[in-house]
């Protein structure tokens, strides 16, 4: 087995056994009626997800990252012409790419799914041309050094005006939208994009400016949502109560990932066909890409393929279905309440488990040369998401309106924006769309429907808004790791600094007590 991919499997499986351990421990413990095969078809899930996210991160580092940074690297040059054509040219591969990518996402197809008084095209354009739009806005940013935190409050303030005026069903569909659009597919070329585009800036702003894409490219679909809601009353959700059915076999659990596999492959290879189509319209246009990198980035997009295939079919045959029955289940129970601290626990787990979290932990290692490194991040996006669960499960249980938890958060996110370093603001909005991503949109949604259905509560209102929360946490803990990380930084330059006060001053042959240190300054002979 190829060394490389052997280690991505490993990472993998260390990312999805927790929580695949804590969900069982779950079964056993607070929802015993459970079937055997039920719980077989969760452990069936497990594997394809472990064997899908290694095919997956192996494609990414060898396609996807390359292909989004090479693009950057060529639309900050083609800027710097001085033709205004050159510029309108720029507006016009960001958006075609934006669109293009947004389409590609297999989660959409879930979203469409859940709003069914809207029709699909129509639904998937509108998400798609959103992205593309503030994808333009976001690549513009970059080269014309915009403050990302003037823009999102700009854009914030559009999409809670616009809240005010929307039908109140449709405004957790507008939120999921924004997250569900940013996905496995959109993340990785999203921030290798940003990447590309202030790799070839001299300026102290480029390395802050390398983040913050995903963010912005997050609310386009949220405001596109809006507007078209004005124009469709969205109608209830219908939840099987019974997504398993009567399989009671071994074979039958198995065929459900066999009749699963043809249809997630056929919606894939369209998605990633979207994909190729516009790298080699790029290529051929640029010649950006030598030959033996088109080979590397052809065999990274058949692992992406791969991945992807073996990874949404585990989540959608094996996860979803487990986690719309044990939400019902405990939402009914009498110890309703237990959801909000093991909603908690799944999120700070499940964090490891989203493909995309490894792709933007390592970018910000290698940008940061180590300072901000993974376990950091990890850290600081586990903890997020525990608070995103746990404040999802209040919300249902008790009927809080969305925009109660969704005004207040990004308030608090967007001032945090002016009292941390610039790069920790760009990193935390990103990680908002990275930690919703395939594994939020197909386990903890279905999770959280099946609670507000347990809970006899509208699954419209409460049980759609989940993934918003997912997507605003980790802007707000990622900021304050940012605070905590300046506050600490200045105090050691502050020691730094005294102690080598202290040592100048220093007579020779004196010794002197600096807290834990003892300072002896030896003579010239010594």
């Amino acid at each position: 087995m190829n060394k490389v991919l052997k280690e991505k499997l490993m990472q993998a499986f260390s990312s999805v056994l927790p929580v695949t351990v804590i969900v069982l421990v779950i079964s056993v413990i607070f929802v015993p009626e459970l079937s055997v095969v039920t719980v077989m078809i969760f452990l069936l899930g497990a594997a394809f997800l472990i064997v899908g996210m290694g095919f997956f991160t192996l494609g990414v580092d060898m396609a996807m990252r390359p292909m989004g940074e090479g693009i950057g690297v060529k639309l900050t040059k083609v800027s710097k012409g001085k033709v205004s054509s050159k510029l309108i040219l720029v507006i016009l591969i960001s958006f075609a790419m934006g669109i293009m990518i947004t389409i590609a996402e297999p989660d959409l197809q879930v979203l469409a799914k859940q709003v069914p008084s809207i029709p699909t095209l129509e639904l998937m354009l509108t998400v798609a041309a959103g992205v593309g739009g503030l994808l333009v806005t976001a690549v513009l940013r970059s080269l014309f050094r915009i403050k990302l935190s003037i823009l999102l409050i700009i854009l914030y303030a559009i999409i809670f005006g616009l809240s005010f005026f929307a039908n109140g069903k449709f405004i957790p569909v507008a939120f999921e939208s924004g997250a569900i659009a940013t996905g496995p597919i959109a993340v990785p070329f999203i921030l290798a994009m940003g990447l590309g585009l202030a790799a070839l800036r001299s300026d102290k702003d480029s390395l802050d400016d390398s983040f913050g894409m995903v963010a912005l490219a997050l609310t386009g679909p949220i405001i596109a949502m809006l507007i078209l809601g004005t124009f469709y009353e969205p109608s209830e959700i219908k939840i099987d109560t019974a997504p398993i059915g009567d399989i009671d076999t071994f074979r039958s659990a198995v065929s459900v990932f066999g009749a699963k596999l043809p249809i997630t492959l056929k919606e894939v290879s369209l998605a990633m066909g979207c994909i190729v189509l516009c790298f080699t319209v790029f290529q051929l246009i640029t010649r950006r890409f030598h030959k033996h990198q088109l080979g590397r980035i052809a065999i990274g997009f058949i692992y992406t393929l791969i991945g992807l295939v073996l990874f949404l079919t585990g989540v959608n045959a094996g996860f979803s279905p487990v986690a719309l029955v044990l939400g019902s289940k405990l939402a009914a129970s009498s110890i309703n309440w237990i959801l909000i601290p093991i909603g908690a626990v799944i999120g700070y787990f499940l964090v490891a488990a989203e493909p995309d979290v490894y792709i933007l932990n390592k970018q910000v290692e290698e940008i940061s040369e180590g300072s901000i490194t993974g376990k950091m991040m990890y850290r600081g996006l586990a903890v997020g998401m525990a608070i995103a669960i746990a404040l999802t499960m209040t919300r249902i249980l008790f009927g809080i309106p969305l925009l109660w938890i969704l005004i207040p958060g990004f308030v608090l996110a967007l001032v945090l924006t002016f009292f941390v370093p610039k790069i920790f603001s760009g990193i935390a909005f990103d990680s908002g769309a990275v930690c919703s991503g395939p594994i939020s949109v197909t386990f903890l949604l279905p999770l959280a429907l099946g609670v507000a259905e347990g809970a006899g509560m509208d699954a419209m209102l409460y049980g759609i808004g989940i993934i918003a929360i997912i997507a605003m946490t980790p802007t707000i803990v990622i900021q304050i790791m940012g605070f905590v990380y300046q506050t600490r930084s200045r105090e050691a330059a502050l020691l730094t600094n005294a102690e080598v006060a202290a040592i100048s001053t220093v007579d020779t042959g004196e010794i002197i007590d600096w807290g834990d240190i003892t300072i002896y300054k030896r003579g010239s002979n010594g």
